[in-house]
């Protein structure tokens, strides 16, 4: 990785903000707000001023290798980076949203040194205890909150993969929680697991 004029497309914005004297700035994105079962992952990234990662992108727009080649040298090479889980339990007691926020904000607050400016993907901040600005689309604008996209994907990911080893009969390596056909087929045979978020569930058991 070299330091070099970087992509106007990725990092204009970001400029803008340090022209006006912002020092640290931290992109920050989520991942899995949609799935049937598992946590809602955020990552927080503050990059150095002026560095590219080759191949750095949107994470949706990245094929699975892609991403995980990426995932260790944007934590190599970040000036701070953290994950924050946020549990189906609480999704379920608090809802997405609040959840998605308070796991954007434990990611945040998990930054060492601190940012003074997070640029969060999305159209909604929570009170994270640091200025924020949302972005929309934020994560195919921003470098900081693309490379957050890639560590939030990747970590809730292999997380999933864990699961499955201990619900193989879900799919969880496949689908990574997602409700596609082989999951509901999963969940009409099986019933609800542990990781399950129960509020997922409502209509799907309520049309039965």
């Amino acid at each position: 990785m070299k330091k070099h004029d970087p992509p106007a497309d990725l990092w204009a914005i970001q400029n803008e903000y340090a022209a006006r004297g912002y020092r640290l700035i931290c992109g920050v994105d989520e991942a899995g707000r949609g799935p049937l079962a598992g946590p809602v992952t955020a990552a927080a990234v503050i990059l150095p001023e002026g560095y590219e990662i080759p191949g750095l992108n949107d994470s949706k727009q990245l094929t699975d290798k892609k991403r995980r080649e990426l995932y260790p040298i944007i934590q190599a090479e970040a000036v701070a980076w953290a994950i924050a889980f946020v549990d189906e339990k609480t999704i379920d007691g608090i809802n997405i949203l609040q959840a998605t926020l308070r796991a954007m904000g434990e990611a945040i607050a998990k930054l060492d040194p601190k940012p003074d400016l997070a640029l969060i993907d999305g159209n909604r901040v929570g009170d994270f205890g640091v200025e924020a600005v949302p972005i929309v689309k934020g994560d195919a604008k921003v470098a900081a909150i693309a490379a957050a996209s890639i560590l939030a994907k990747v970590a809730r990911d292999e997380f999933m993969e864990e699961m499955d080893g201990k619900y193989p009969e879900y799919g969880f390596a496949v689908h990574k929680g997602y409700g596609t056909k082989r999951h509901y087929d999963a969940v009409r045979e099986h019933g609800l697991c542990p990781i399950h978020r129960k509020t997922f569930f409502k209509k799907f058991y309520g049309e039965k």
